[in-house]
């Protein structure tokens, strides 16, 4: 299941002003319950359960800490319709708006126990989102005209969430995983006996496999440019 068929279970897909990176198997809604689950356990809230009337319902706020870049909204969504399907989320401001301190950018309506249960956990990836797209649209801005990238430097099982934001911020995906571009490494030339027969291998296998795809290899010198140029063109 793609991010694309994840999202749009839940949220129309066309609504999001930044869509996420489109993954083979990557399932954000997965990645949603997961995050409800290790923090429900086999109990649920224990605390909420024993303290707040089943049918209580209540209005929560969504209130800026900082200056920054909104990111996550939809993830939040997901979230609180995961937990409690009748739960009511209304948004002042979406993903890439500038957001102040101390203003109110959305709020959530409903059960009390859903929006408490959800509430952690829609803040660890909203804040997470919201401070890593604010960085990046700030080097994004200082580097212009040149792209910032990202790497697959990311969190464990936050790959897709985690190059989300950046593209929020105003960054660029690199690869997203393995499996999508042909990335020439140290390691790769070292036991291929060098980038001339690493690039042939690669042809060979591209043209094995019947793949097209981006093919890029990390140099140290501009010799190895060279070489790598000479093997591209002949």
């Amino acid at each position: 299941m793609s991010a694309a068929q994840t999202i749009n279970a839940g949220i129309p897909f066309d609504s999001l002003t930044t869509k996420p990176p489109l993954h083979p198997i990557y399932d954000l809604k997965g990645a949603i319950k997961l995050a409800l689950a290790e923090d429900s356990g086999d109990r649920g809230d224990v605390t909420c359960m024993a303290t707040i009337p089943f049918e209580t319902e209540l209005e929560a706020h969504f209130l800026a800490k900082e200056d920054g870049i909104v990111a996550g909204t939809a993830i939040a969504e997901m979230a609180f319709l995961e937990v409690d399907p009748s739960l009511k989320v209304e948004w002042y401001r979406r993903d890439e708006d500038h957001i102040h301190k101390g203003l109110q950018f959305g709020k959530g309506q409903g059960r009390a126990h859903g929006i408490v249960v959800a509430e952690r956990m829609v803040l660890n990836f909203m804040q997470r989102m919201s401070g890593m797209a604010t960085l990046t649209q700030a080097m994004a801005d200082a580097a212009h005209p040149a792209c910032i990238l990202e790497t697959r430097k990311t969190a464990p099982g936050l790959r897709l969430v985690d190059k989300w934001m950046v593209l929020i911020g105003g960054g660029r995906n690199h690869r997203l995983g393995l499996f999508d571009m042909v990335l020439i490494k140290d390691n790769h030339i070292s036991i291929s006996g060098g980038i001339t027969n690493a690039l042939r291998s690669v042809d060979r296998y591209l043209e094995q496999e019947n793949l097209q795809m981006e093919v890029e290899v990390e140099t140290r010198t501009l010799e190895k440019v060279k070489e790598c140029l000479k093997q591209s063109h002949s």
